[in-house]
This record gives structure tokens, C-alpha cells and sequence, in this order.
């Protein structure tokens, strides 16, 4: 889940500096609230990849997707993007979680096989 989750928040991170720019010339913000604001944003999906796999990393993630559909009341395109990558999310999320299931199956299959594990070269 870890990778998925990861590579979904680092996309976020590029959409959120260029709808940074977008904002900067097209809303009526000052300059220096638009790159607070997209800053902050662009370092949160930095430290939730992070902090995925503690308690509530995921539970950010999601408060992070609301925040980016909301930033298309600055931006109206975000409000596509941001349920673009909202459902991204779900995605990573959902199918990440099988996947964790799935490789902690065949670690115990392989365990109670007795065979090595695939990592252990």
C-alpha cells in the first residue's frame, strides 16, 4: 500500500505547485498566501509518504484529497484534479491493502512450506 499511496501523493505534489502558479496569476490571493498555502500542501504530501503505514497516515491522506478538491474554489480546474486524485487514492489504498494481504499469504505459504523466502538471496 505503501508505494502506491507514495507515488499518488508525490504526483499530488507536482499538481499542487503547478495549480500554485495558476492561482498566482489568475485569483485575486496575493502571491505570498497562493506559495503558504501550495508550500505547506506540497510539503504535507512529502511527510505522508512518510507516514503511511503509522496510525492515521492514511486518515491525513484523505484530509489532504478534501483540501485538494476545495482548492477549486482558487482554481476551478482542481475540482476535476482533485476527484481525479481523490480516486487515485481510493484506489491506492484499496488495492494496496490487497496486495499487503496477498504478499503476507504467500510469505506464510512459503514459510510453512519451508522454502526460503524470495528476499532472503
Amino acid at each position: 500500500m505503501r508505494t502506491l499511496c507514495a507515488s499518488t501523493l508525490i504526483g499530488e505534489f507536482f499538481v499542487i505547485g503547478f495549480a500554485g502558479l495558476v492561482a498566482m496569476r489568475t485569483s485575486d490571493l496575493s502571491t505570498a498566501t497562493v506559495w503558504t498555502v501550495s508550500g505547506i500542501a506540497m510539503v504535507l504530501c512529502v511527510l505522508l509518504c512518510g507516514v503511511l503505514t503509522r496510525p492515521g497516515g492514511v486518515q491525513l491522506g484523505w484530509v489532504l484529497q478534501i483540501a485538494l478538491i476545495a482548492s477549486g474554489f482558487v482554481v476551478p480546474v482542481m475540482f476535476f484534479l482533485g476527484a481525479c486524485f481523490a480516486g487515485l487514492w481510493w484506489a491506492s489504498v484499496h488495492f494496496g491493502q490487497k496486495i499487503d494481504e496477498a504478499k503476507a499469504r504467500f510469505a506464510a505459504q512459503s514459510a510453512a512450506e519451508g522454502a526460503p523466502e524470495p528476499d532472503a538471496v
